[in-house]
């Protein structure tokens, strides 16, 4: 018996496991009613760019793609959104309205054309035209969806709410894409190149591992320890693989690149040769291409080819999931003897970073110290915690100062402000169970403020820390300067505030917890995660304190 395309759209992202999706109306209005009917939770957003957020979100804890939706007008918005997705390689399926051949390019209300918008954000965008293509269409962009490496896709639905789609007709069962999953395919090394790999790392003393976000993604982090014990070699991780392994692993030495504390670029430079594993090799997990060198001996494992040669020429590159590559790699390597030295010093190197940062505190009558707001949620992140972070200050702070279990999940933006909030909820709905706690700055938090509203209505229990320093921190000092030492001159361009977000939170008829002296964090932080419901901590934070710097070599 045949359903309308509203019914099979419905009865199929059901079917496929969704929980809840996420839109900004006017869109799929009676998809979505049918979704509500058969538990799904369609999540109302208040900006499309925090609908995609949230979507993302979801799709890095569900290991599903998220699904997200707006009417045509809001096209150009959601396409915004799905940068961070794109930069990160989330899956999300991103529908939009479009308005019917016979009103394209004639000064229709508010149309754009899509394609171009879309062009650069998705792996595929193509128009949907009739209802009985849905099982089709669908099928591909779940299937590309999460196809390595794992990026958006962008289905344009005929009319200006799909309501074309929803009202045809389509003839086939509710499909199950439950399957779809990332990782969805895990590619075997070749042998040679294993041997190849192999033999090349044998062949130098002091080697070291950068694992970026691919690696993550795989879970490899049992076979990266295996690899990393065979070679007497210190592991390293881009800011989104900080929590492979456990933060306090003795081979772990931190975060890589331009949001890397002083140690660690400066054991990667000492390294004859690196091993990069699911990493992109991009200028903030390398410093801007300074960390390694250029010429430098590179081994690359990664399951997207694209990736091989992009920065650095590679002596080996060995095409496989991580994971699987990693596991071929440490039996071809077996137990060979090595020189442990130059894995000591590194040791040692980060053991003396950690005690002197250990000793940085709040000053006595100064704002509170973001080092002491870590410290914090090291202490009060439950063991199976997900912690999200905003990018610039907020990853960096979060990359260098919380230690992370494996047991936890770390998430953090790929570079769009604002992020950190919406895409926290979107973890929520995607780990009811589990604790999430989101570290934002003010800055940060001012772009989806009215998702407190969002969090009320729909009941999604976060911890929102606001680190609140009345001002963009990581551009402060570097401005003051600019402006010839006068601080005023530069708070016309970075300061604002103060806001108390407490009040704010209460305006959205939320808990506010107010924070201004460290004694009160770790107490404040337990009682927001114990309440169950979404808490907004607001911490007063010293705008002068700065965040760990990375160890750059002289030119």
């Amino acid at each position: 018996m045949a359903a309308t395309g509203a019914e099979w759209l419905a009865q199929s992202l059901a079917a496929s496991g969704q929980t809840h999706v996420f839109f900004v109306d006017a869109v799929l209005r009676r998809t979505l009613l049918g979704l509500s009917a058969a538990g799904v939770k369609p999540v109302l957003a208040h900006t499309e760019k925090a609908a995609v957020y949230m979507a993302d979100g979801y799709a890095r804890i569900s290991g599903r793609p998220g699904v997200v939706a707006a009417q045509s007008v809001g096209a150009a918005n959601l396409a915004a959104g799905l940068q961070d997705a794109w930069l990160h390689r989330t899956p999300i399926v991103a529908m939009t309205g479009r308005k019917v051949p016979a009103h394209q390019h004639r000064n229709a209300y508010q149309e754009l054309e899509h394609a171009p918008l879309f062009a650069p954000v998705t792996k595929l965008s193509t128009d949907v035209a009739d209802a009985a293509d849905l099982p089709r269409v669908l099928r591909q962009a779940f299937a590309t969806a999460v196809a390595m490496p794992p990026r958006p896709v962008h289905l344009d639905l005929f009319g200006l709410q799909a309501e074309v789609i929803e009202s045809g007709s389509v003839a086939a069962p509710p499909a199950d894409l439950s399957a779809f999953r990332i990782p969805m395919h895990r590619p075997e090394p070749d042998p040679a190149a294993i041997a190849a790999a192999a033999k090349a790392l044998l062949a130098v003393g002091k080697v070291a591992i950068v694992a970026g976000d691919a690696a993550a993604l795989s879970g490899c982090g049992e076979e990266l320890i295996a690899v990393a014990e065979a070679l007497a070699a210190p592991i390293a991780t881009a800011l989104g693989a900080r929590n492979i392994i456990d933060t306090r692993h003795p081979l772990h030495i931190g975060v890589a690149g331009a949001y890397a504390g002083p140690a660690t670029n400066r054991i990667l430079a000492d390294a004859e040769l690196i091993l990069f594993v699911g990493a992109d090799t991009g200028d903030m997990l390398t410093n801007y291409w300074r960390t390694p060198k250029a010429g430098s001996a590179i081994v690359q494992i990664d399951a997207d080819p694209s990736e091989f040669d992009r920065s650095y020429p590679a002596t080996v590159a060995v095409q496989a999931d991580p994971k699987a590559g990693l596991k071929a790699l440490a039996a071809a390597l077996g137990r060979p003897a090595r020189d442990g030295d130059y894995l000591a010093v590194a040791q040692a190197t980060i053991a003396g970073w950690r005690a002197e940062w250990a000793s940085r505190k709040t000053q006595p009558g100064q704002a509170i110290d973001p080092a002491d707001l870590g410290r914090a949620i090291t202490e009060a992140l439950p063991a199976d915690g997900i912690l999200v972070a905003d990018t610039g200050y907020s990853g960096i702070w979060t990359g260098n100062c919380i230690e992370l279990s494996p047991g936890q999940t770390y998430l953090r933006a790929a570079g769009s402000l604002g992020w950190s909030f919406p895409a926290a909820l979107g973890a929520k709905c995607a780990a009811p169970d589990r604790a999430v706690l989101c570290w934002s700055g003010d800055g940060a938090l001012y772009y989806h403020l009215a998702e407190l509203e969002t969090a009320r209505r729909r009941g999604i229990a976060v911890v929102l820390v606001v680190n609140n320093n009345s001002g963009f921190g990581q551009g402060w000092p570097n401005l003051v300067r600019n402006a010839g030492n006068r601080p005023d001159a530069a708070a016309e361009l970075l300061r604002f505030g103060p806001t108390d977000f407490t009040a704010v939170a209460r305006s959205f008829g939320l808990t506010g917890i107010r924070v201004e002296r460290p004694e009160e964090l770790v107490p404040a932080l337990k009682r927001a995660i114990a309440a169950k419901e979404t808490v907004v901590v607001d911490v007063v934070t010293d705008i002068e304190a700065r965040a760990p710097a990375p160890w750059t070599p002289e030119i």
